[in-house]
């Protein structure tokens, strides 16, 4: 008797034919706790996570897994292009390191600068195995966000938060006015991470998740806007831009209307800090006429660091020789300090010891070569990232929302820069963006399109 072949089944084809990774449980995703935890210890109060805080150890955590994870598996090293592309900070620092006035001064600022643009991207790109450990990490700036932006707005409406204009009402959440842009610079984050997944959400992805994502990112529009920071509003109004333009006509055109709508009924309708806002917005420009007193030290301290990188202009005056150089460069116009005071915390005037501008801190105190190699390996990841986004679109691979908050994100932290430089316990944070933004840009193919 013949024996009855029957026809294979024709393969899947569609989102079905993508195979799902497996998670393995935590045995196999235990080592993104120190990711997490980094993330989320700089919510703990000022006072308790100072420099050398719970971050920082959880960042150093993450660094030593990844360093024993190499040692005993020998596996997920990094290509030549990544080591190349994440190295090349760290000539910039040891050239400024060696050529201060003072080495041994230096070399706390050469530790630093280490850990947050060298070593914590690096462990960021080895322990992300999946798109999956990616949406964990953003995931937990989201939370981070929400818990300092409700906090910011609790601090608005009780007249509890940091001195501004002689109220109370500057939202700062728990990092207090010493570190006033901490709580902006988190609820950043987290509304580009919630922006990315509403404009492009797993395939894998509930129904419920897109509107909720959207949901969270405007509302966290509100503690941003509380913040008063004028750097942080610049950077995610840029970023949200270039996210939209890269997620498609459709979707940015929505999503356009939404914020318009959203911003009319927060501001105009309800008036939350219209007053305040119009007046923050409009201190950008006035230097010569009724000056903010912030934005023109700010120019005077921009005007310093120049100087010094004129006098010195190869490799600088010296990792953490900026204030020490200060006052030889800056113009008598430039203030004492800054005063803050509410949010739990008497007046205290705190010295203006940077330029508030990365790139201007690294040209005065690195000279061309830190600031050609630090912009250099930035330059390389943003447009990494940019190129892998637009590849995953085009091949319809299902991790668009990972490269999506990836670009967001380093696009922000880009603009960013020009604002502000590094310090307080939300520095860490910036290594972890630069280590989800390279781990998209640099990461292999399989990496970047996983469901």
């Amino acid at each position: 008797m013949a024996a009855v072949l029957t026809p294979p089944a024709p393969a899947p084809t569609g989102p079905a034919a993508l195979p799902r990774p497996r998670w393995g449980g935590w045995r196999d995703r235990w080592p993104l706790l120190p990711l997490v935890a980094t993330v989320l210890l700089p919510a703990l109060p000022y006072g308790a996570s100072g420099g050398g805080g719970p971050a920082d150890i959880a960042s150093g955590t993450a660094v030593l897994v990844c360093a024993a994870r190499l040692l005993r598996l020998r596996s997920r090293p990094l290509s030549a292009a990544a080591a190349l592309v994440l190295g090349l900070p760290a000539v910039g620092f040891a050239v400024a390191a060696v050529t201060a006035a003072d080495p041994a001064a230096a070399l706390p600022g050469l530790v630093r600068y280490l850990q947050v643009f060298v070593l914590v991207p690096a462990a960021v790109v080895l322990l992300l195995r999946d798109a999956y450990g990616f949406r964990i990490v953003t995931g937990s700036l989201v939370l981070l966000a929400v818990v300092q932006g409700a906090t910011g707005v609790h601090q608005y409406v009780t007249g509890t938060g940091a001195s501004y204009m002689g109220e109370d009402v500057r939202a700062v959440g728990t990092f207090g006015p010493s570190d006033i842009m901490g709580m902006a610079t988190v609820v950043a984050y987290g509304l580009l991470a919630a922006a990315a997944c509403a404009l492009r959400p797993p395939r894998s992805a509930p129904a419920w998740l897109r509107p909720c994502a959207a949901v969270v990112a405007v509302a966290l529009a509100v503690p941003l806007t509380l913040s008063f920071s004028r750097g942080v509003w610049i950077a995610t109004g840029v970023a949200l831009l270039v996210a939209l333009a890269l997620a498609g006509r459709r979707q940015a055109l929505t999503s356009l209307a939404v914020l318009g709508a959203a911003g009319v009924v927060l501001v105009g309708g309800f008036g939350v800090g219209s007053e305040m806002i119009a007046d923050r917005a409009a201190s950008v420009t006035q230097v010569t006429r009724a000056p903010d007193r912030s934005v023109s030290d700010r120019y005077a301290l921009w005007s310093a660091a120049g100087a010094m990188w004129r006098e010195r202009p190869v490799a600088g005056v010296g990792l953490k020789g900026f204030p020490a150089h200060r006052d030889g460069h800056a113009s008598i116009g430039l203030s004492s300090g800054s005063d803050t005071a509410g949010a739990g915390q008497e007046f205290r005037r705190q010295a203006l010891l940077s330029p508030h501008n990365m790139y201007l801190l690294v040209l005065g105190e690195q000279g061309l070569i830190g600031l050609t190699a630090l912009v250099g390996s930035w330059a390389a990841i943003l447009a990494g990232a940019v190129r892998r986004l637009r590849l995953a679109r085009w091949r319809g691979r299902t991790a668009a929302d990972c490269g999506l908050a990836a670009v967001a994100l380093m696009v922000w932290q880009s603009v960013d820069f020009l604002y502000a430089d590094i310090g307080g316990p939300t520095t860490v944070l910036s290594g972890i963006v630069l280590g989800l933004a390279a781990w998209w840009a640099l990461a292999e193919p399989d990496r970047g399109s996983t469901a």
